[in-house]
């Protein structure tokens, strides 16, 4: 698989993430409910893709789990604690982190157009959700960075494993996602409820599943960094999505901010496409 192919995948593993927002509006379980089946289904459609190959454990691969089940834990904290704007744009300060540590981890050096994509990209976010954005909430704030270290330190170690298979860290930490997730599965989630089972299925299947088999795939073929920047459609996505379907108002900020983190991804696709 070439470079632009591996782009295409993580553009669409990014698109899929999107749907997030709009189904987990839509279902009134915890959060902690939503992501450890979520997780769970998640683990069964990667299974289903990679059982071809032996799953194997390692010590690198254990901790990228963690680092996964982390993100998606983190993350959902964080949301409950600060605005969606907050947590959006501290956990995608993860390209930063890459960026600082990718030659030191992996030997891949950042380039100034990595560092212009970066803050173009920033700026871009910080735009989208200028008007959500809030100094309140410190903690939810502080889980939503330790998110986004964690989203980078996930991100090394799959790139890390480009010889290996990147995948089977992503099914065991989609395990562990289900293991955090199961004492609120187990006293709020009932499965005789059409609506959410889907709902859920969908977001297992399709929304998770299936976007991360398609990273775990492309990360063999790309840089750390292309891995973080290519996908960060999915905030942006994401919100355009409520707003076509469920009628939530985007400002004009938004718009303009959208327009930069589109045209920084773009911009980077065509600069480093000799690479």
């Amino acid at each position: 698989m070439n470079r632009s192919k591996a782009i295409l995948l993580l553009i669409l593993a990014g698109a899929l993430w999107s749907l997030g927002g709009l189904l987990i509006k839509s279902i009134s379980w915890p959060p902690l409910a939503i992501s450890g089946l979520r997780g769970g289904i998640a683990a069964v459609v990667i299974y289903f893709f990679s059982r071809g190959n032996k799953l194997t454990i390692s010590k690198s691969k254990i901790i990228a789990a963690c680092c996964y089940a982390l993100v998606v834990t983190l993350f959902v904290m964080a949301n409950k604690l600060t605005t969606a704007g907050n947590a959006i744009l501290l956990q995608y300060t993860a390209p930063v982190y890459v960026a600082l540590f990718g030659y030191m981890f992996l030997g891949e050096r950042s380039t100034i157009v990595d560092w212009g994509t970066i803050i173009i990209l920033l700026i871009g976010l910080g735009l989208f959700f200028i008007d959500d954005l809030s100094l309140d909430g410190f903690t939810g704030n502080i889980f939503a960075i330790l998110s986004g270290m964690s989203f980078a330190a996930l991100t090394l170690l799959l790139r890390k494993q480009k010889n290996d298979s990147p995948s089977d860290s992503v099914l065991l930490g989609n395990v562990l996602t289900l293991v955090i997730g199961l004492p609120a599965i187990a006293t709020s989630v009932s499965f005789f409820e059409a609506k959410p089972i889907i709902l859920i299925l969908i977001l297992g299947v399709f929304q998770l599943g299936i976007p991360y088999v398609l990273y775990a795939t492309a990360i063999k073929h790309v840089t750390a960094l292309d891995a973080i920047i290519f996908p960060i459609i999915e905030p942006i996505l994401n919100p355009i999505l409520v707003f076509l379907i469920l009628g939530e108002t985007l400002g004009p900020w938004a718009f303009i901010g959208g327009a930069l983190v589109l045209g920084g991804v773009i911009a980077r696709g065509i600069f480093n496409s000799d690479t």
